[in-house]
């Protein structure tokens, strides 16, 4: 994808965290919180434990150690740009909780172009939890674009955004609340206007559903794209 575009493309910067035990600040922290709280809004969505789930942005399974436990033995995949975060995730944090035996190792990918193809599973369901807030418009498409080919029809993709509203100027900082981030129009993070959302998918298979607030500690709101016919 050319030159870092946000700090997690600092590869050296991800394998010190994986190396020295603090991969779990390096991933954004609120560890217990995000994870338990992007499994529980997607299985009061209507997970069940045999569909097949895509994690884009997985890092070292903050969310993905949730998802392995409910899922049916192999039915959870990842997707990540640091193959460090992915080991420390695999070797210490399923380890840690006696999951390896569910998750085989090939489920997880590094990747740094959305490349879920290479699975050749059609998902039910896609996470993407703090993805699309580090990423510009044209990565988010190049995402959009590339996950119409791997969900079925019907299937769901539940991204969140840093929501810039209509009376605020996309061109300027906005702080967020709570958490006090500060999104940006043309850099990490950025935010979007729900127009910016609708553009994102437009010629694509998506309907797009703002679902707005989930109770990220962050503000971070929630999108849903639904997977259309061909």
């Amino acid at each position: 994808m050319g030159n870092p575009i946000n700090k997690y493309y600092d590869l050296e910067r991800s394998a010190e965290a994986a190396r020295n035990g603090t991969h779990r600040n390096l991933v954004g922290g609120f560890w217990d919180e995000l994870g338990l709280l992007q499994f529980d809004f997607a299985k009061n969505r209507g997970l069940s434990p045999d569909h097949y789930v895509l994690d884009i942005g997985c890092g070292c399974l903050r969310g993905g150690v949730h998802f392995v436990h409910y899922l049916t033995p192999g039915h959870y995949y990842g997707i990540d740009l640091s193959q460090d975060l992915l080991d420390v995730g695999y070797d210490v944090e399923l380890s840690r909780l006696k999951l390896q035996t569910k998750l085989p190792r090939k489920n997880l990918a590094c990747d740094a172009e959305f490349d879920a193809g290479q699975f050749g599973v059609t998902f039910d369901i896609v996470i993407a939890v703090s993805l699309f807030t580090h990423l510009p418009f044209e990565h988010v498409r190049l995402c959009l674009t590339k996950l119409a080919n791997v969900v079925r029809q019907g299937g769901i993709i539940y991204a969140t955004i840093f929501h810039c509203p209509h009376d605020h100027d996309w061109l300027q900082p906005l702080e967020h609340s709570p958490g006090s981030m500060i999104s940006h129009s043309s850099r990490d993070p950025y935010h979007y206007r729900t127009e910016d959302v609708s553009r994102l998918v437009a010629g694509l298979p998506w309907r797009v559903d703002f679902i707005g607030d989930w109770h990220h500690p962050r503000d971070q709101s929630m999108i849903m794209f639904t997977r259309t016919g061909s």
